[in-house]
């Protein structure tokens, strides 16, 4: 049996490579935020408020439920976490 080796789990699961990277930068993002949330040390219904979702919304992102954002949310929402989002972009291997 060949033995397969990926970049990373999403290249692994997802069936092209845009999905992939749209993956991993969104998981990248979810992350990024869940880590300046808990630094806040706030409520989960503060947080939400601070970055204007509704706290099941907020639910959902901390809870990994990636499917549930799209790309252009997760920016828009790391930036009222006070994120700077930047893309880094590179000529495929």
């Amino acid at each position: 049996m060949e033995r397969l080796s990926f970049g990373n789990v999403w290249d692994a699961l997802e069936n092209n490579p845009a999905e992939a990277a749209n993956m991993s930068m969104r998981s990248n993002l979810m992350i990024a935020i869940e880590q300046q949330i808990n630094s806040w040390k706030l409520t989960q219904t503060e947080a939400a408020r601070r970055l204007g979702i509704t706290q099941p919304r907020l639910n959902d992102l901390l809870k990994g439920r990636i499917m549930n954002f799209s790309l252009d949310t997760l920016i828009n929402i790391a930036t009222d976490a006070g994120l700077s989002v930047r893309m880094d972009i590179t000529l495929a291997a």
